[in-house]
């Protein structure tokens, strides 16, 4: 493959440390691709784009024939996302790409063209069109999660990173410790610490079991190829830990471009598949509310994956934002007694 044959982006991250910078890494990770191509009789054709970003390496790989496929490096702290890719590919088939190859050593992957985003396809719908479209990706992303409940000890032996919901206040402990925030904000913080304990240990009994939280789903990260087909990628930032931290993303998203009332059809979409576990109708209502808001935590963590060299100070503001989240004070819901979801999501 021609090293030549590129066009690098680099968005506003002008100063991000990759492993692209090295020559010998550049080479070694062209020719494994160029290797994985042609074991399945693909071979390159065109210029590559390749974007780099402080949590990873991702190469567009036209190929002959039509399509391109997608090289992707992870830093050390998502190293586990090819061996993750792969076995989702084995367990929950309809509901992930299935990797052309994986290099679990060195943390790359090359996957195929997934089809459409379902960014695209919400761009072509009206808005009643597209809420239906929304509430069915979550619909069947939950599926997914309630799959993959049987294999939560499997996915630890992979590198996952595992933070079961009865640990979510040490989790928070360790985030805070690694945030850069106001002293004034981390002392907010810190004295909030009892009120996450008494969330996370109230949404540990209601009894939903522990999953893979993709924690940064939204319409950028789901493929739609073909009606009632939607696969999940981009599993970089994933843990296991409450399923419902899921929603806390996708939510936004939603609520974004359809605005909050669109959040009602969405939760009961989205918590569907989780019915006749034994929790009722109430306690999934309530278990989403807190699921949602610790799934901050999640969010936060995700930017400590990097890439070494992205010590700039910009990223672990940002753990610190997503923190703040916590200390929004949601407003009640008289009629039910919860938390209104918009003013959580």
């Amino acid at each position: 493959m021609d090293d030549d044959a590129e066009v690098v982006e680099r968005g506003r991250y002008e100063g991000v440390a990759t492993p692209w910078d090295g020559a010998a890494w550049r080479r070694a990770a062209l020719d494994w691709t160029g290797e994985a191509l042609a074991a399945r009789g693909l071979r390159q054709r065109g210029r590559r784009t390749v974007r780099l970003r402080p949590w990873s390496v991702l190469v567009r790989v036209p190929v002959e024939g039509g399509g391109d496929c997608w090289f992707k490096a992870h830093p050390p702290g998502s190293a586990f996302e090819g061996a993750l890719t792969e076995a989702l590919a084995r367990w929950v088939p309809d509901s992930v790409l299935r990797p052309l190859a994986v290099d679990t050593t060195r943390g790359w992957t090359l996957l195929p063209d997934g089809g459409p985003l379902v960014l695209d396809v919400l761009d072509r719908l009206d808005a009643s069109d597209g809420q239906r479209l929304w509430e069915e990706v979550v619909r069947r992303y939950a599926e997914t999660q309630r799959t993959l409940t049987a294999h939560v000890g499997e996915l630890a032996s992979l590198g996952v990173p595992v933070v079961p919901t009865a640990a979510l206040p040490e989790f928070f402990d360790d985030v805070l410790a690694s945030a850069r925030t106001a002293a004034e904000e981390r002392a907010r913080l810190e004295a909030l610490r009892p009120r996450v304990a008494e969330w996370a240990g109230e949404l540990a009994a209601l009894g939903v079991a522990d999953s893979l939280d993709h924690a940064d789903l939204h319409e950028k990260q789901v493929f739609h190829p073909a009606a009632g087909r939607f696969t999940y990628f981009d599993w970089g930032d994933a843990l296991v830990s409450h399923p419902f931290a899921s929603f806390l993303v996708a939510a936004r998203a939603a609520r974004e471009r359809y605005g909050p009332a669109a959040l009602p059809r969405l939760r009961d979409a989205y918590l569907e598949p989780w019915t006749g576990g034994g929790a009722s109708a109430a306690e999934l209502r309530r278990a989403l509310t807190l699921g949602a808001r610790l799934g901050v935590l999640g969010r936060a963590a995700s930017f400590g994956r990097l890439f070494p060299g992205n010590d700039d100070g910009e990223l672990p503001r940002a753990q610190g934002r997503w923190l703040s989240e916590l200390l929004r004070e949601p407003m009640a819901d008289r009629a039910s007694g919860d938390a209104r979801m918009s003013d959580l999501i």
